[in-house]
């Protein structure tokens, strides 16, 4: 077995397929290849707040999957015209929905376990 291949194996991963999406592993470059906008731009987003990537040890920027779709919905919504400065605020009114959501399934989840809460 390849030292690749022993490596991908002990982090969970199987061969051909990406790391997990909130694992952050896209240089700068990288990322801004994929999502089609220029490294400045995504340097831009960044001091907006609009996406967070993780710093290395050394201070490198690194994007994950998650990161990469997030910078997917930026784009989408500043082709429709929408500033940052709006972008910022969809975003966050976005992710507390999203935690909204999250807290009431498990909450339903809960109360279908015990049938004593109805």
């Amino acid at each position: 077995m390849s030292e690749n291949r022993e490596t991908s194996t002990m982090l969970g991963h199987q061969p051909g397929h990406l790391p997990h999406s909130g694992h952050a592993v896209y240089a700068i470059s990288v990322a801004a290849e994929l999502s089609g906008v220029g490294v400045q731009t995504l340097r831009l987003y960044e001091q907006h707040g609009l996406v967070s990537p993780v710093r290395s040890a050394g201070g490198t920027r690194r994007y994950s999957g998650d990161d990469l779709a997030r910078l997917a919905r930026v784009i989408a919504l500043t082709a429709q015209g929408v500033n940052l400065a709006g972008i910022a605020r969809i975003l966050e009114l976005e992710d507390a929905n999203a935690a909204l959501r999250e807290t009431n399934n498990a909450l339903i989840a809960e109360r279908d376990r015990d049938p004593n809460q109805h």
